[in-house]
């Protein structure tokens, strides 16, 4: 399989693909241009929008409004007003850590990962925002606490931290949002790249965005085996999430960042969004509780 070119944005650091199904719109972010885009999935058009702050994330919340992961937090963003208010703080007294990937669980808590900006070891956590807006810590001592899904039946978490090379499985509670540790389930070959975001469908397989490895990995969590492979033309492949009104297409982001000058043109694509047909449908994403 081979991924397609969506859209040439030409991000430095390319990150949080969301398929928006009510506006029929897919959307993603530039983190260090602080920046973020909507591709019309009907129309071909495309809007970029730009804020005050490194943006990492997208999340619908109940209004079907953005939430977005920010340096120091989280705030909601008003598409019909293009208006930005702040929510709640994360991290916001550690000048050089950020917010990273997160999705939205089943009752409507936001999952989100920081990490520090100099990739510190153990510096990054990854935190839970309930209904109420309060934050929580679930995970201490993360490196780049990156890719984040639920299997289908909500009974078990799947966790990237980056640099370990593995995704973790986590007993969930869906009433409680508490998660224990059970077992990693995949460890990645590093010359496959460097796990980052991901998604799952509706079989339970993981869709895992490869940093250096040049492609969306299919991997099998019931028994850690590689299922198949997406390919790209581009090396650092940074995340992805099912899209289309089906959710059997999967938007791709990529980025320019770690590339040099000559890594850039033998790979000019790098930054741009890529998209897939495929044989398999994610799951709906979730929306914010707040």
């Amino acid at each position: 399989m081979t991924a397609s070119l969506l859209y040439p944005s030409q991000c430095y650091l390319g990150e949080g693909p969301l398929w928006h199904a009510e506006r029929q719109s897919c959307f993603w972010v530039d983190v260090e241009n602080k920046k973020f885009y909507e591709y019309k999935w009907l129309k071909k058009t495309v809007e970029c929008r730009s804020i005050d702050y490194r943006v990492s994330l997208i999340v619908q919340d109940k209004n079907d409004q953005l939430v977005l992961g920010l340096q120091g937090g989280i705030a909601r963003y008003n598409l019909a007003s293009e208006t930005f208010s702040w929510l709640t703080d994360v991290e916001k007294d550690l000048p050089n850590h950020r917010s990273n990937d997160g999705k939205v669980d089943s009752k409507g808590r936001l999952w989100l990962g920081t990490l520090q900006m100099d990739f510190i070891e153990g510096a990054g956590s990854l935190y839970c925002v309930d209904e109420n807006l309060v934050l929580s810590k679930k995970k201490d001592k993360c490196t780049i606490a990156n890719g984040l899904a639920w299997s289908p039946d909500n009974t078990r978490l799947y966790f990237i931290d980056s640099p370990t090379h593995k995704i973790q499985c986590f007993l969930f509670d869906e009433s409680t949002g508490n998660i224990v540790f059970e077992k990693d389930v995949i460890h990645i070959p590093k010359e496959m790249g460097d796990p980052d975001g991901m998604a799952i469908d509706e079989e339970g397989m993981l869709w895992v965005a490869q940093w250096g490895g040049f492609g969306v990995y299919r991997w099998n969590p019931h028994d850690g085996k590689l299922l198949s492979v997406l390919k790209l033309p581009v090396p650092n492949v940074s995340s992805c999430a099912f899209a289309g009104e089906n959710l059997d297409h999967l938007i791709i982001t990529t980025a320019r960042q770690d590339l040099n000058e000559e890594e850039l043109k033998k790979y000019p694509q790098s930054g741009d969004l890529f998209y897939a047909k495929l044989s398999v449908k994610g799951m709906r994403m979730n929306k914010c509780a707040f």
